[in-house]
């Protein structure tokens, strides 16, 4: 007889073990020939090394199950249990949740562009997201990094953006540095307060685990282990997006957001987003995920406003 010992860790054993442990007697009438025992965050199993491999897969799976989406449903349990291989497990798994967020908002890709994003960046460590405002680039790409955060596949986030917007007033702002770039991150704090509770978010942020600062800060670093995100890229020199495309240390997934139609930058510089698609478009290692109009996830009317300034662009380039 050998024994086996599974450690639930960070997973509520109330969500594990089901209402009046439903979840886990289905559990254990699944494995008739092993003795399973449960107390709080600790599964006890004695039987054969066999059955014992099997079991401890199965509980992997739940776990992860759980991870992934903050619950389990009593057929969310039997599909797992009755699960005879990889591409089995890929559909009880691929529900295009992200992550689940703070009051259980469920945080997913809600378009077929932002699908890709999600599967491409699960392919590649570098993916450029361009497509106008609102498609939901720069949300999706904060969920990804969180979820990659909470499976404990990075270290740390950072996400960062270009303060082009300050300029020479940003010392008329009253207030520290931090409190004087506050204002330019702002979307990136929104989104991650989506997915993440405050008390936690902040604990994180205190001990750098999470980290949103402006790309200035990005200079002379090696970015390890971390989940890294370059929002509104557009607005980025030549010398900023090959300083920032070049910080990537190992085990790092980057994410450059841009929409190259909203350029802030001064019209005789070029941007650093534009050069980079340009440049790296032939690196098959790097993603490119193209969003259009259709992928607009705000207001409807946001999707006619774009098509209206698209074809008024359209107008201006034919005369």
């Amino acid at each position: 007889m050998f024994e086996l010992t599974f450690d639930l860790e960070d997973i509520d054993p109330k969500i594990f073990y089901g209402v009046n442990n439903q979840y886990f007697n289905l559990l254990k009438s699944s494995f008739p020939t092993i003795k399973i025992t449960g107390r709080d965050h600790f599964i006890f199993a004695m039987g054969n090394q066999e059955a014992l491999d099997i079991l401890k897969q199965k509980l992997d799976d739940i776990v992860k199950f759980i991870s992934k989406n903050n619950s389990i449903g009593l057929k969310d349990v039997e599909n797992i249990l009755n699960i005879k291989d990889e591409n089995e497990k890929q559909l009880v798994f691929d529900q295009d949740i992200i992550v689940k967020g703070v009051n259980g908002k469920i945080i997913k890709a809600k378009t077929t562009n932002l699908k890709r994003l999600v599967k491409e960046t699960e392919k590649k460590d570098m993916v450029f997201a361009i497509g106008p405002a609102g498609t939901g680039k720069t949300y999706t790409s904060v969920a990804l990094a969180a979820r990659a955060l909470r499976d404990k596949e990075v270290k740390r986030i950072i996400l960062t953006r270009p303060a082009v917007e300050a300029g020479e007033s940003l010392g008329f702002l009253p207030g520290d540095l931090k409190e004087k770039l506050d204002p330019y991150l702002q979307p990136l704090y929104d989104a991650l307060r989506d997915m993440i509770p405050h008390e936690k978010l902040e604990g994180f942020m205190e001990k750098k685990v999470i980290e949103v600062a402006p790309l200035a800060f990005m200079r002379g670093r090696t970015l390890d282990d971390a989940f890294v995100i370059l929002d509104e890229a557009q607005n980025t020199t030549h010398a900023q997006m090959k300083m920032f495309l070049t910080r990537m240390g190992m085990n790092a997934k980057f994410i450059i957001t841009g929409d190259p139609s909203q350029i802030d930058l001064p019209k005789n510089q070029q941007s650093g987003l534009k050069e980079a698609m340009r440049i790296l478009n032939g690196v098959k290692e790097i993603g490119f995920i193209h969003l259009t109009e259709e992928d607009v996830v705000r207001h409807p009317v946001v999707r006619k406003i774009i098509l209206a300034y698209n074809e008024e662009d359209k107008r201006l380039r034919n005369d």
